[in-house]
């Protein structure tokens, strides 16, 4: 299964992040590890993705999504 970080991709360039701002926030802090993962559209931890929501103000729906075209 692959799934798409294009929301949060997005969503970083609305609020004019970049990814290393994931890596650089203390409130999120995430890995620099993890944040290859989300680059290749690898499975990451809900606890992750509620570190993002939470602090971009928005749901898991709004930064993440199923690929289907890479499930054939």
């Amino acid at each position: 299964m692959a799934i798409s970080y294009n929301g949060l991709w997005k969503l970083l360039i609305d609020k004019e992040m970049k990814k290393m701002d994931l890596v650089e926030n203390e409130n999120i802090g995430i890995s620099s590890s993890t944040l290859a993962k989300m680059s290749r559209g690898e499975i990451v931890s809900m606890s992750v993705l509620e570190k993002i929501c939470l602090e971009l103000d928005c749901d898991f729906g709004d930064i993440i999504s199923i690929d289907r075209s890479k499930n054939k």
